[in-house]
């Protein structure tokens, strides 16, 4: 299988980023952890400081399983600002790869990219952006239109993890992955 790439920007949002990863790992996905910074420490939205398992410049994400983008603010502006990461989402899009953003990052990063324009997705209550082309669906927690998966929140930080599985294994890999969390 492909790696997965999960991106950090200074003020991630920790818990989206670190259960989605714990929940891939768990159905046993190859994931990489990215920074987009000069060094592979980055800080979370709240202070946690985390090392990520390369640094952006160093990863091959053209031949990716799934390219994610964590939110939380300023992490979703600062991904945005991160220009190899937004062309290698506008090309993996361009070729039907999948993406995933959950929380600021489906409205901050995919909308302005185009990659959600006439699509069905969610995003953090309040950061949806009007006239840009996207059917927001809220209030669901997680919404997948071909090879997108969007997420609200934190709150839908597992749900977002396990449908990745979802998409990528097939049912019965999800179910698993929840029944071991105690989720299903």
């Amino acid at each position: 299988m492909k790696p997965s790439f999960v991106f950090f920007a200074d003020g991630f949002e920790e818990i989206e980023a670190m259960a989605t990863i714990d929940v891939m790992r768990r159905a046993g996905m190859p994931v990489i952890t990215v920074s987009i910074n000069p060094t592979l420490q980055v800080t979370g939205a709240h202070g946690v400081v985390v090392e990520a398992d390369a640094l952006i410049e160093d990863c091959d994400l053209a031949n990716a399983e799934w390219l994610i983008c964590p939110g939380g603010m300023p992490g979703a502006s600062n991904l945005f600002a991160c220009e190899p990461l937004t062309d290698a989402l506008v090309a993996h899009n361009a070729k039907g790869g999948n993406i995933a953003a959950i929380c600021a990052s489906p409205a901050i990063v995919l909308a302005p990219l185009g990659i959600i324009r006439g699509r069905d997705a969610v995003c953090y209550p309040g950061m949806a952006v009007d006239g840009c082309g996207v059917n927001w669906c809220e209030p669901s927690m997680v919404v997948v239109d071909s090879n997108v998966v969007t997420g609200r929140g934190p709150a839908a930080a597992c749900e977002f993890g396990l449908t990745i599985v979802r998409q990528t294994l097939g049912a019965q890999a999800a179910l698993q992955v929840a029944q071991g969390m105690l989720i299903a």
